[in-house]
């Protein structure tokens, strides 16, 4: 299997954090990815065979653009060796930057086949993927600000390990429109994302780590009550235990 990242135009970089493009291995066969909550939106478009993906739930079909919800737990996919599959991966709250779509609560761990209006061109995405998503998305910004950004900062300073009467505060706005601002923007609430934001950070740990560093040490630096409880959070938001990342 072969995966890349690619960094948009600068000027797209504040809202897009970059363009991937996934191929399947027809020496390897069938294999099995998963993907973990990150807070964010997608779109994804396939080049390729049908994918089974969304934990076998959904197949992605040839020729045809999906919008990706955040996530609150990880999903499944099966990629084959036909598979081919380029996507976007926008920063957190930044999907409404470029579409005027439901908000972001409906589409939380759900991919959805986007209306021929939204969707991409097939024949761009196979000649030149790259320089049409640039064109793509720099034609169709609605805005440039994301009404989120401070909050967002504020969450990813302290690696999620913040309380929201704490970001009400700072950046005064009550509760309950921070709530529904990241329901609408996110999909989410305010401590469901800062959740992920800190099993983002003790992945990280736990994987430049090597086995090196005690899970109780991670668990105790992430914020969590003791080892039990980031275990049972990895094995929620991964599907698999500490000792298999």
């Amino acid at each position: 299997m072969e995966y890349k990242k690619t960094k948009p135009y600068k000027a797209l970089e504040p809202l897009i954090d970059f363009y991937w493009e996934l191929k399947g291995s027809h020496e390897l066969g069938r294999q099995y990815e998963r993907v973990f909550p990150d807070g964010c939106a997608g779109i994804v478009i396939n080049m390729g065979d049908n994918c089974l993906t969304d934990n076998s739930s959904l197949s992605l079909q040839f020729g045809k653009t999906y919008v990706v919800g955040a996530m609150t737990t990880f999903k499944g996919s099966f990629i084959e060796g036909g598979t081919h599959l380029w996507g976007v991966c926008f920063k957190p709250g930044a999907f409404a930057n470029f579409y005027k779509y439901e908000p972001q609560h409906v589409l939380v761990n759900d991919t959805i086949e986007f209306e021929k209006s939204n969707s991409f061109e097939l024949g761009q995405v196979l000649h030149h993927p790259i320089d049409y998503f640039n064109r793509f998305y720099s034609e169709r910004i609605i805005n440039r600000t994301n009404p989120l950004q401070s909050v967002i900062n504020g969450i990813h300073k302290a690696y999620g390990q913040i309380g929201i009467a704490d970001l009400s505060k700072s950046n005064f706005i009550t509760i309950r429109q921070l709530e529904r601002a990241f329901k609408k923007y996110i999909g989410m609430s305010p401590k469901e994302y800062a959740n992920i934001i800190r099993f983002q950070h003790a992945l990280s740990m736990i994987r430049n780590s090597n086995g090196k560093q005690n899970l109780s040490d991670i668990a105790f630096e992430c914020g969590y009550y003791d080892q039990a409880h980031l275990s049972n959070d990895m094995k929620k938001n991964t599907g698999i235990a500490p000792s298999q990342i």
